[in-house]
């Protein structure tokens, strides 16, 4: 009668194994394996060659596992069996050594309960960015905008009622700003992810920083359960959500060197960082009050906003210490109208556009000395005019020749102009 109990009651806590998930991103990968319920397991790493091993106790139905796809860094293959009488080993053959970091999740939204292996390549390659950046010693550099395409992989965001994924939309609207950004004369884009897969909230923050970033924008699409609910909004950083975020920055020794724009604070005292942080926090925070004005102001030449004055929230993603940073909701993806307008490449072009003109107004005003753009110097593009250019940077088209000793409008690719 007690073995008949117990085998009861292993069948009661049987699991079934129910499929897996990749997700490839430089310089880790993601794996993820959708389970029935929760389980014990145990993950180790073996060398020679290597290889991650999963062995999840009692199983009781596994399906047919297989890669979805193939990752050209991290992965080669998946092998899984029995492991005894109930359980089930997944082994992942590796191209090279990664650490591990591995969770269990309970369900959440349409998730059911899931196990995460996040392996983590410690000598990832440089990723590339979109426009080579000048390098020669002494001369104007390009102005930096990190630009973040909200959420992706497995964390698909916000879905529509006809289906679209929140992070499919900021993908493509990130492309696009980063090819119009890249199109503007010193100024150059790096994109935050640049394809299906998730990166941590504080970790975009952090690569925007090791791209010297001038200003970091996330991109996202919002919801709300009243399907009526419309119109796009601009988040900078809360001044409460900046108190808590500088104690942390402090908090950890790693951050302490070049913590805010190139300025070491390993040597100096406790009151000293504090107020130097303080200081840095509170120029960035005005800093991405002035360009959320911007870029608010041109998203109203789109359609509708959501709310006539820039938001202030505590978002994870806005937290830099010394990054202008901005957090924009481009539409209601649970609004069916604005859902198919986010799903429309006209529309997203007009909103990039929008967003660029945004952006490219705040720099003209508060471009940081050593740019090109503080320089105040144009080099003349296939279309330009003078008085186009005298539009763009808010002079009077007299001076622009003037200062440039032009006797006429023309203009010739190529050329430099100083801008007075």
């Amino acid at each position: 009668m007690t073995a008949v109990l117990c085998l009861l009651a292993q069948c009661a806590f049987a699991a079934d194994v129910v499929g897996v998930r990749m997700w490839p991103a430089p310089g880790q990968t993601r794996v993820v394996l959708d389970i029935s319920d929760s389980v014990d397991y145990e993950v180790f790493a073996i060398q020679n060659p290597s290889r991650i091993v999963c062995d999840i106790k009692n199983v009781r139905n596994i399906a047919d596992l297989k890669l979805p796809g193939v990752d050209p860094n991290i992965i080669s293959g998946l092998r899984y069996a029995r492991h005894g009488a109930h359980d089930l080993r997944i082994v992942l053959d590796l191209r090279k050594d990664v650490e591990i970091q591995n969770s269990l999740l309970s369900p959440h939204d349409k998730f059911g309960h899931r196990l995460v292996l996040d392996l983590i390549d410690t000598a990832p390659p440089q990723v590339a960015v979109d426009k080579p950046a000048p390098v020669r010693s002494g001369q104007p550099r390009d102005l930096v905008v990190a630009i973040d395409a909200g959420h992706g992989g497995e964390d698909v965001g916000a879905i529509g009622r006809t289906g679209s994924y929140e992070k499919v939309i900021t993908l493509a609207m990130a492309r696009e700003l980063a090819r119009l950004v890249n199109a503007e004369p010193g100024m150059r884009a790096v994109l935050i992810r640049d394809g299906d897969y998730y990166v941590g909230l504080r970790k975009r923050s952090m690569l925007a920083r090791e791209h010297k970033a001038d200003l970091f924008v996330s991109l996202h699409a919002d919801a709300f359960r009243d399907p009526n609910v419309s119109g796009g909004s601009v988040y900078v950083l809360s001044r409460s959500g900046a108190s808590s975020e500088a104690a942390r920055w402090l908090a950890e020794s790693e951050n302490s060197s070049d913590l805010i724009g190139g300025v070491t604070l390993g040597d100096k005292d406790e009151m000293l960082k504090t107020v130097l942080l303080d200081l840095s926090q509170s120029a960035a925070i005005d800093g991405s009050l002035d360009a959320a004005e911007h870029v608010l102001g041109k998203m109203r030449t789109v359609g509708k906003v959501h709310k006539r004055n820039v938001e202030r929230a505590g978002f994870a993603v806005l937290k830099s210490p010394d990054i202008p940073s901005l957090l924009v909701e481009l539409a209601f993806i649970s609004n069916p109208t604005e859902e198919r307008r986010l799903n429309d490449t006209a529309f997203r072009r007009q909103m990039a556009l929008a967003l660029r003109d945004g952006i490219r107004s705040y720099f003209q005003t508060h471009a940081p000395p050593g740019t090109l753009v503080a320089a105040r110097e144009h080099k003349v593009a296939p279309g330009d005019t003078v008085s186009g250019l005298a539009r763009r940077y808010a002079v009077q088209a007299s001076d622009i020749m003037l200062a440039n000793n032009m006797r006429g409008d023309t203009l010739h690719v190529g050329e430099v102009l100083r801008i007075p």
